[in-house]
């Protein structure tokens, strides 16, 4: 089979061998939607991640007869670590040919990484932050992806299982046709909320996101989403930065955000139109056209899918039936400008208030993805 090289990404060649590999993994795949690649390339410089700060992080590249072969990042989160009180280095950025050694390979230099740096156990795909994406998917292959997901090849789950790698966590998403109309449960319930608890829906300018409410919301998410697995909470540095990175890109009426009467923020969605067609177009770079592309999909042209990025709702209102304000905001919206589908990213498999808000709508539940893990 000849030899296999793995090596530590050191110099802006390696780089661009390691952002750019996956387009010729998925050249011939229609369901990929490849990452911009500015954005990967943010990620490893401590000027645009902040997340760095707290985080060291090494990639790799593994070359099969001195061919590209395969990419991956070792990952650890002080951060995370003190948190969960866990010794873990994570991996994200896998992507490999159908070949079980290079995989071993690939993760036995993240696992040396790891002992070098005191670990005692691996975890992914995870990245930094729960705004990276996660879980290796299991199923629904021929199922388009989108920007917020990762998309692999069904031998990826055979590698890890042959690797001796163990479930931890999964991951599933909803997709959900979008109603003519508001569901009576959701009005209803809308109705009783802004009644019993002050409640109210507000959109808000662009201004009034760079001016403070885009750390309002984060701040929100970090309190609403810190039980859940792996979470680590957002500094202001890196909600400055991913306010700057989406807002331009943000169409402000599918970003509600409900308010009480004393005017905090106690719920909050972030929401967008599909951009998948658009990025596979583009090939990951916007230069020369792939600026173009994104714009027309934006602004002209849009898709017929909803990304439903998030959803967060202050701890003490769970429960209370807010996130109907949200939806019975939406639903109308959708509607005008004709979308047809609503899709989540990755939800955990074991977070019922979050699964449970969808009944009203049919719900599909599709793309189980799953966090592996492995002693060192």
């Amino acid at each position: 089979m000849g030899s296999i090289l793995v090596k530590k990404v050191s110099t802006r060649k390696d780089l661009d061998e390691f952002v750019r590999f996956p387009l010729e993994l998925y050249k011939d795949c229609t369901q990929y939607v490849p990452d911009m690649e500015n954005d990967v390339r943010n990620s490893f410089n401590p000027e645009k991640n902040h997340g760095l700060s707290f985080t060291e992080v090494q990639a790799f590249i593994a070359q099969r007869d001195g061919i590209t072969a395969g990419r991956i990042t070792g990952i650890i989160n002080s951060r995370a670590n003190k948190k969960w009180n866990t010794k873990v280095v994570r991996f994200g950025y896998f992507d490999v040919i159908d070949d079980i050694e290079v995989s071993k390979a690939l993760f036995d230099a993240v696992m040396e990484w790891g002992r070098e740096h005191m670990m005692t156990e691996i975890q992914g795909p995870l990245g930094i932050t729960d705004f990276d994406k996660e879980g290796m998917l299991l199923e629904d292959y021929d199922r388009d992806s989108s920007m917020i997901e990762i998309y692999n090849y069904d031998y990826y789950p055979r590698h890890m299982e042959r690797l001796g790698f163990e479930k931890v966590a999964d991951w599933v998403q909803i997709r959900v046709g979008i109603p003519a109309e508001v569901p009576k449960r959701y009005a209803r319930v809308a109705s009783l909320s802004r009644e019993m608890y002050g409640l109210h829906v507000r959109k808000l300018t662009f201004k009034e996101i760079k001016n403070g409410y885009g750390r309002k919301i984060f701040h929100l998410m970090n309190e609403a989403y810190a039980p859940l697995f792996g979470y680590s909470a957002f500094s202001d540095k890196q909600i400055d930065y991913f306010v700057d990175m989406y807002l331009p890109i943000a169409d402000m009426d599918l970003i509600p955000v409900v308010e009480n009467d004393k005017g905090e923020v106690v719920a909050a969605a972030v929401t967008m139109g599909s951009l998948s067609n658009a990025m596979r177009k583009s090939k990951g770079r916007l230069f020369p056209l792939g600026w173009w592309y994104m714009l027309k999909a934006i602004k002209f042209k849009h898709e017929d899918t909803v990304n439903m990025m998030l959803i967060a709702v202050r701890p003490d209102m769970q429960g209370l039936g807010v996130n109907a304000l949200i939806f019975e905001d939406l639903i109308p919206i959708y509607n005008r400008k004709g979308y047809r589908w609503a899709e989540t990213g990755p939800q955990l498999e074991d977070n019922v208030k979050e699964l449970s808000q969808w009944k009203p709508l049919n719900p599909e539940t599709l793309k189980r993805r799953r966090c592996y893990c492995k002693k060192l």
